[in-house]
């Protein structure tokens, strides 16, 4: 119901909406017409993950390579330095999609695209504490900006499945003006 004229807000097909706000951020809300919503998601989740990205690298060592997944020789899985913040990161949808291509190419012995974005970290043995030394704390920033931007859309993707959050109808008499109040 929505709080200001109390007509019940629609939700066109939740599951399609919600996989659709993961996808792309907002892009569920889009989907169900709520048009501004879906452009402050779209704007805002996509900006964060965005900011991390570049934070996260430099034109020598590639942009985007706080997102990555680790692929070591001879597994058949893929493994995660630290697997909450892919898991975290993946919430974004597609924006952490070029992290597994990049990872699967290197698996399979062929070289990374578009100068090691999203590309995993373990060229040579020290690669992943020159990107240390050389970013600083952008780094960790950048990690944590593309980590938060995907718990966001978390979020999202629960309003664009469920509908918005609202609180129930106030009443339209004040509860000191009632008899039962009067007579306590």
């Amino acid at each position: 119901m929505s709080a200001s004229n109390s007509e019940p807000i629609v939700v066109k097909n939740p599951l399609l909406a919600g996989l659709l706000a993961w996808l792309i951020p907002g892009l569920g809300h889009l989907y169900q017409g709520r048009t501004y919503k879906g452009i402050l998601f779209l704007v805002c989740i996509l900006g964060l993950f965005s900011t991390g990205v570049v934070m996260g690298g430099n034109p020598e060592l590639g942009y985007g390579r706080v997102v990555y997944v680790e692929w070591p020789q001879g597994a058949s899985l893929p493994q995660f330095n630290n697997p909450a913040s892919f898991l975290c990161q993946m919430g974004t949808g597609l924006a952490a999609v070029p992290a597994m291509i990049q990872s699967n190419r290197i698996k399979n012995r062929q070289p990374p695209l578009l100068n090691n974005f999203m590309a995993p970290p373990y060229e040579s043995p020290k690669a992943l504490d020159d990107l240390h030394l050389n970013l600083g704390r952008y780094w960790e920033l950048g990690r944590i900006y593309t980590m938060i931007a995907g718990l966001l859309n978390i979020l999202v993707i629960y309003d664009a499945c469920c509908g918005p959050a609202l609180r129930k109808a106030e009443e339209t008499e004040d509860e000191s003006d009632s008899p039962t109040e009067a007579a306590k």
